[in-house]
């Protein structure tokens, strides 16, 4: 059976629905309250597809004991068994439910399924689909053959990304956050790879958030610089060249302040070497937005993201925002207009770079003002639009290879 193959000739032909009303089963090990980029991607994602008339089963492990579905006429929840992924205790890896997920798609048959994480869950919602025909698509959101290295198994690089690999081309699609990503997966065999970029919330994140009580509380003066790095406190997110970036502006600066925005594994470590600097643990919804337009900074030196929903956060923030050249920051930074773009995994530039827009105030200003005028034409609006028209498309195919 190709990747194509849909039920028997026997139904009869139909005709394609409009983009409205599809049943989509979507499928993650991800959701929130967990706080991470897949998950509130995901959540962003479901609420527009609901907006835009759609009914969706949300297939996601168990968080808790307490953890309940929630249902209504349009969004109903099935949990599944989940164990703590490793390393991220905070985090749940779905356990293999091939029959469950087999049974419940054959009494309710969806229009396409789509597969938002590659773990033990999404491969068995990947063959559930594949037993009953329904058409599939599947997201690529995380660099896991890239974190390999940073916690021990670098060995296995070479196995992940063939897993991987297969993994995705065992859907219809595969969806991306950019188009060099895009170019890298074909490069490495992946087929029919799309975009559909990411949006920001512009009413959420925006520098009219900003607090001078927060900033008080972190013993900044009016004048004083926040320099700010916000998500998760761990080895991937290559937080040395952050320390030593800001090590390098407090030499200039002294009025300068590091604010840590997360928590993660490496964050008691961090905190115990550098009591200097502000470790301000998780936060979200305001909150969050707050932290972000209380800085003047941003620092990004992760090279391990496949977007970094982050930039576009600090760009909506107004804030001075310094990253590689590579995932959202190619998209939408341009260099020395909106932000400063640094070549990737160039640590000297990116802390020469960082020197030069905390010491000087006109260009941070620049940068400043256009980061947040950017971030204005990134809707949210466009990019749901977008994944629900190549959801329908992708059912609408399986019913005409059906018929």
């Amino acid at each position: 059976m190709n990747e194509a193959s849909v039920l028997s000739a026997q139904q009869p032909v139909a005709r394609p629905r409009p983009a409205r009303g599809l049943r989509i089963a979507l499928v993650t090990e991800t959701y929130p309250p967990e706080i991470n980029g897949v998950a509130m991607t995901t959540e962003r994602m479901v609420a527009g597809l609901l907006q835009r008339g759609h009914v969706i089963q949300l297939v996601r492990p168990r968080q808790g004991s307490g953890d309940q579905p929630t249902a209504t006429s349009a969004l109903t929840q099935l949990l599944v068994a989940g164990i703590a992924v490793p390393r991220y205790s905070d985090l749940r890896m779905g356990l293999p439910a091939v029959g469950r997920l087999t049974r419940c798609w054959r009494a309710r048959r969806p229009d396409v399924v789509h597969v938002v994480t590659e773990g033990p869950l999404g491969w068995a919602a990947l063959a559930a689909a594949r037993r009953l025909e329904v058409p599939a698509a599947s997201d690529f959101h995380t660099n896991f053959h890239s974190y390999s290295s940073h916690y021990g198994f670098g060995f296995l690089r070479g196995m992940i990304g063939g897993y991987l690999r297969h993994f995705h081309n065992r859907s219809l699609c595969t969806f991306v956050p950019t188009r060099q990503l895009r170019g890298e997966l074909e490069r490495e065999g992946y087929r029919n790879v799309r975009v559909v970029a990411r949006g920001v919330d512009t009413r959420l994140f925006t520098p009219v958030r900003r607090s001078a009580e927060l900033r008080g509380r972190w013993r900044l003066g009016p004048d004083g610089l926040a320099v700010i790095c916000v998500g998760r406190v761990a080895p991937e997110k290559n937080l040395p060249l952050v320390l030593s970036a800001f090590a390098t502006i407090r030499e200039r600066r002294p009025d300068a302040r590091l604010v840590l925005v997360g928590d993660g594994p490496a964050r008691a470590r961090l905190e115990r070497r550098h009591p200097e600097h502000v470790f301000a643990g998780m936060r979200k919804g305001e909150d969050l937005a707050m932290h972000y337009a209380s800085g003047d900074l941003f620092l990004f030196p992760s090279q391990t993201e496949t977007f970094g929903n982050v930039t576009l956060e600090a760009m909506a923030s107004g804030l001075g925002v310094v990253a590689y050249d590579y995932a959202a920051a190619r998209e939408h930074l341009v260099d020395g207009e909106n932000g400063l773009l640094v070549p990737f995994g160039d640590a000297r530039a990116f802390e020469r770079e960082s020197l030069r827009l905390a010491t000087d105030p006109a260009l941070l200003s620049t940068l400043r003002r256009e980061a947040r005028l950017s971030a204005e034409g990134i809707s949210w609006d466009h990019i749901v639009d977008t994944f629900s028209d190549a959801l329908a498309a992708i059912a609408h195919g399986g019913r005409a290879a059906r018929a």
